[in-house]
């Protein structure tokens, strides 16, 4: 796997590329100089983890024929100023999958998201080993 990052910018701004023609911007806040034209890299690993599960909990979901008509995942991370130093890893993240459909399973959803969190999930994998990683579930029904 390879990216490249381009600065955007005379300051913080940079576009990011991977496998795909998308590209995704990144970006400093106003306090450092940044001009908020992309998100922070922090949030950008917690999008990466939320989307990695969600992809996963979407194709499980799919071959078991739920109906899905919405569903997000809120990522929130706590994290903790290392000693003598500026950086600020995750200490703890939290995931929130939010279901809406027409008779959405609740134990296959838990188990699509059991799965990915244990299983599939690359992102969890990494980030675990630093991280206290949980989860919960909200099912609402159309």
């Amino acid at each position: 796997m390879k990216v490249e990052l381009v600065r955007v910018d005379d300051a913080f701004h940079f576009e990011g590329s991977g496998s795909s023609e998308v590209k995704v911007h990144t970006d400093g806040s106003p306090e450092i100089g940044g001009s908020n034209q992309g998100v922070r890299p922090m949030e950008l690993l917690l999008m990466g983890l939320a989307s990695c599960s969600a992809i996963d909990v979407v194709l499980i979901l799919k071959k078991q024929r739920q109906d899905i008509t919405d569903f997000r995942v809120i990522a929130d991370g706590d994290r903790t100023q290392e000693e003598d130093t500026q950086r600020k890893p995750f200490t703890k993240i939290h995931l929130t999958f939010k279901f809406a459909g027409n008779q959405l399973d609740e134990s296959k959803i838990n188990r699509a998201i059991g799965l990915s969190m244990e299983k599939y999930c690359s992102a969890t994998a990494q980030l675990e080993a630093l991280a206290t990683i949980t989860y919960d579930v909200e099912i609402a029904t159309v």
